[in-house]
C-alpha cells in the first residue's frame, strides 16, 4: 500500500519514480474540467481556500490548462503558496478525446511526436511565473494519459515517450479511464521503466466501483483517484452510512461521501466545486472525520463496513 503521511486523510507519498525525490499527493485534488473562462479565478480561489493539488489536462475540449496555470501563477505571485507546496497534475489526451478543431498537437504526427508537442505546451502553460523564461523551471508532478490509446502498442509508445521526461520535468506517470486488464498490461510490461503512480477513474456503479482495480492498485502502490464521485452517485449520497456520518461529524452529505471513499484506502478524490464556501467546508471534512474516528472508532468502522457493503466491497 502507499504510505500515508500525517493524519489519516492528509496526503500520500507516491512511489518514487527512478531517482526522483518523493512526491506527496493531497487527498483532495481540485478538478478543473468544464470551468472554461472561470478556470483561472476558480483555481486561484481553490488554492486560497487551502487546496494544494490541481488537476487539469492538455485538452481544450474540456479544460483550459493555460488558465489553470494562470490561476496557479497568480496564487504564487500573491504569496499564498510556493510552487513546491503544490501538486500539479495534467494529462496527455489522445486524439479520440480531443476537439478535432482545437488540439495541442498535429493529429497527423506520430504518437511520440504528439506527446512531445503536448508536454512542451503543458510546461509552458504551467510555468511558475509570468516570465516566459520560467518555463525552464516548470515541472509537472504527475502526467496522466487521459485514456488508453487505440491499441496497447500505441499506449506503450506514448508511455515510453513520457518516460523521457522523468524525473526532471515530470515526476510521476499515471493513466485515466483505464480498465484493470489495461492497467495490468502497463504495470507488468517489461518495456515500462516508470510504473504507474496513479489511476484516475470514474467511481460509479457501472464499473462496480472499481473494486478489483482498486485492489490491484493497493497491491502495487498505486493511488486511485476518484472522479465523478458526487455527480454519479446520488443514491450513495442519500445512503444510511453517508447520512449518519454527516450527522455525527457536522459535515455535508457530499463531504461525508468523499471521506468514506477516502476511507477505502489509498484513494484521493477530485473535487470540482465552484462554491468558495463549499471549498473550505469540504477541506475541513477529513479533519472532522479524523476526530470522529479517534473518538468513536467502533462507530466509524460500522459506517465504513456498511459503505463497503453498498459498493460490493468485502
Amino acid at each position: 500500500m502507499a504510505r500515508a503521511v500525517g493524519k489519516m486523510w492528509e496526503k500520500y507519498c507516491l512511489r518514487p519514480a527512478l531517482d526522483s525525490s518523493p512526491t506527496f499527493i493531497p487527498v483532495f485534488l481540485y478538478g478543473t474540467a468544464w470551468k472554461k473562462e472561470q478556470s483561472a479565478d476558480l483555481v486561484y480561489a481553490a488554492v486560497n481556500a487551502g487546496f494544494r493539488a490541481i488537476d487539469t489536462a492538455a485538452q481544450p475540449r474540456h479544460y483550459q490548462e493555460d488558465l489553470a496555470g494562470e490561476g496557479i501563477r497568480r496564487a504564487i505571485a500573491d504569496g499564498i503558496v510556493r510552487r513546491e507546496d503544490l501538486y500539479v497534475q495534467t494529462k496527455f489526451s489522445p486524439i479520440g478525446a480531443q476537439d478535432p478543431n482545437n488540439m495541442p498537437y498535429d493529429p497527423k504526427a506520430s504518437v511520440t511526436e504528439q506527446v512531445h508537442t503536448s508536454i512542451k505546451s503543458s510546461l509552458h502553460n504551467l510555468r511558475p511565473s509570468s516570465d516566459p523564461a520560467s518555463v525552464d523551471d516548470a515541472y509537472i508532478d504527475t502526467l496522466v494519459i487521459h485514456s488508453p490509446l487505440r491499441t496497447l502498442e500505441m499506449t506503450l509508445e506514448a508511455w515510453s515517450a513520457l518516460e523521457t521526461y522523468v524525473p526532471h520535468r515530470i515526476r510521476n506517470l499515471g493513466i485515466s479511464n483505464c480498465s484493470l486488464p489495461v492497467l495490468r498490461e502497463i504495470n507488468d510490461s517489461p518495456q515500462v521503466k516508470v510504473k504507474p503512480a496513479v489511476v484516475q477513474n470514474r467511481f460509479y456503479e457501472d464499473t462496480s466501483f472499481d473494486v478489483s482495480l482498486r485492489a490491484f492498485c493497493r497491491e502495487h502502490q498505486i493511488i486511485y483517484q476518484s472522479f465523478w464521485t458526487l455527480t454519479a452517485n446520488p443514491d450513495l449520497v442519500h445512503s444510511t452510512p453517508v447520512q449518519q456520518l454527516a450527522a455525527r461529524t457536522n459535515t455535508s452529505p457530499a463531504a461525508a461521501l468523499y471521506t468514506l471513499v477516502m476511507g477505502l484506502g489509498d484513494v484521493t478524490v477530485l473535487n470540482g466545486t465552484k462554491n468558495e464556501g463549499r471549498m473550505s467546508e469540504d477541506l475541513e471534512a477529513p479533519k472532522k472525520v479524523e476526530e470522529f474516528t479517534q473518538a468513536q472508532p467502533e462507530q466509524w468502522q460500522q459506517l465504513l463496513t456498511g459503505f463497503r457493503a453498498l459498493i460490493g466491497e468485502n
